[in-house]
C-alpha cells in the first residue's frame, strides 16, 4: 500500500494521429534512462490536471489545444511509486489534427509516431503499454 503522504501529481495527453491507422506521439527524454513518453508533467500549484496536460503538451511538443481534438471521455490515471514516494500521472487522448508540425522542446532529444505495438515496445514500464492498449481499444470503436 502507498505511503500515507500526498502523491506527487502529473498529467498529459497521449496524442494520436490517424495515418490513416492509429498511431501514437512519444517523446524521448534528454537526459539518461532517455524514457519514451507521451507529453506530461507535473501539476504546478493552483493548477489542475486538464490544464497542467494541455501546458506540458505546449511545452514539450509545442502543440496547443486548437490543435487538438481533446477526448475528454477516454482517460486514465497511472499510479506509482518513485524513489519511494507515491505518483500520480493522469492522461487524457488527444487527436492531433495536423500531424505535420511537432516541434521539441529542450526536455526531449526525440520524438516518433508509433503504431501500438512499437508503443508498447519503446513505452518505459508496463503500465504505459497497458493504457496505450486500452486507449487504442476505445478510438478504434
Amino acid at each position: 500500500k502507498m505511503s500515507s503522504s500526498s502523491p506527487v501529481r502529473a498529467a498529459g495527453l497521449v496524442v494520436f494521429r490517424l495515418a490513416p491507422a492509429i498511431e501514437f506521439l512519444l517523446l524521448q527524454a534528454s537526459y539518461p534512462p532517455h524514457h519514451w513518453t507521451p507529453p506530461k508533467g507535473h501539476v504546478d500549484p493552483g493548477e489542475d490536471e486538464w490544464t497542467a496536460a494541455l501546458r506540458e503538451t505546449k511545452e514539450e511538443a509545442n502543440i496547443d489545444k486548437e490543435q487538438l481534438a481533446i477526448r475528454e471521455d477516454v482517460h486514465k490515471t497511472l499510479a506509482y511509486e518513485v524513489k519511494g514516494k507515491p505518483k500520480t500521472v493522469k492522461y487524457w487522448a488527444a487527436q492531433l489534427k495536423n500531424p505535420d508540425g511537432v516541434t521539441l522542446s529542450h526536455e526531449h532529444q526525440n520524438w516518433k509516431w508509433c503504431s501500438l505495438d512499437e508503443a508498447i515496445k519503446i513505452a518505459d514500464y508496463a503500465e504505459m503499454g497497458e493504457l496505450l492498449s486500452e486507449f487504442h481499444a476505445k478510438l478504434t470503436v
